[in-house]
């Protein structure tokens, strides 16, 4: 009979065990009741048992101590000084909501309402009868104009402030354009039209009647305009113009801010 040589047998390398290898299965033995170790951070997880394992003395999410007696030595030195960390069962989490007030965006600033276009006369009808027509309303005069006031010596020779300065007190009239009272546009149209040349009637078509021309280059007679308001450039730091209701037609200085100075004629 031949004898078969019996092969020496050899453990395969295994790595090197650590606590952590030994602690690994020792809680395979444990069973249900189980307990992971954060060595590092030294803190102790418990894993919650189904409700079949709950304690008999019927305590809510309370869980049975973890046997600790299978645990090596420095498992179970790593439980013991690692903190508790427990929770009220009757924890709740509040979240108070900030108060957010909501403010309305301020009305914008009004546009200077447009000077109104004077009214034009009635049409007659062709039909009327000539007999039955009443006479004409002879219409009251116009107020002669008052003796010029002093001119500034800026503005000595200027035609345009000449006629201007003869209406100096007229009072401010809504939509005036007659010597019995302007608005200021109802001025400048006025002025200008005794000098030959026709503006349009509101301020703001007026900005667009002639050339605009730089501060440093203004004359004597050139309108000066803001927006909803218009008056004539007198020489120096003073105008001509009719300033608003409870004013009068005057001479004064200049208080706009950045005018803008127009060239006509």
């Amino acid at each position: 009979m031949t004898a078969t040589p019996q092969r020496a047998r050899h453990r395969a390398a295994r790595r090197p065990l650590t606590p952590l290898d030994d602690l690994a299965g020792n809680l395979a033995t444990v069973g249900r009741r189980s307990a992971v170790v954060a060595a590092s951070s030294g803190l102790v997880m418990t894993m919650a048992l189904p409700a079949s394992a709950a304690p008999a003395d019927g305590t809510v999410n309370a869980l049975p101590a973890v046997d600790v007696s299978a645990l090596t030595a420095e498992a179970r030195a790593a439980l013991t000084s690692a903190p508790t960390v427990t929770v009220p069962a009757n924890t709740a989490w509040e979240f108070t909501a900030p108060t957010i007030e909501i403010k309305k965006n301020p009305e914008p600033e009004p546009e200077p309402e447009p000077e109104p276009e004077p009214a034009p006369a009635p049409a007659r009808s062709e039909t009327t009868s000539r007999s039955t027509e009443r006479a004409p309303v002879a219409e009251a005069p116009a107020p002669e104009p008052a003796p010029a006031a002093a001119i500034p010596a800026s503005a000595v020779g200027s035609a345009v402030i000449e006629v201007a300065a003869r209406y100096v007190g007229v009072p401010y009239v809504y939509g005036g354009s007659t010597p019995s009272g302007f608005d200021c546009s109802g001025f400048t149209s006025y002025v200008y039209a005794q000098v030959g040349i026709t503006l349009p009637r509101s301020s703001a078509d007026q900005r667009y009647a002639g050339t605009v021309v730089p501060a440093s280059e203004r004359q004597v007679g050139d309108l000066i305009w803001t927006p909803g308001h218009i008056g004539i450039y007198a020489g120096g730091n003073t105008q001509i113009d009719a300033p608003r209701p409870g004013k009068t037609v005057q001479f004064r200085e200049i208080w706009q801010t950045n005018p803008t100075y127009i060239r006509v004629g």
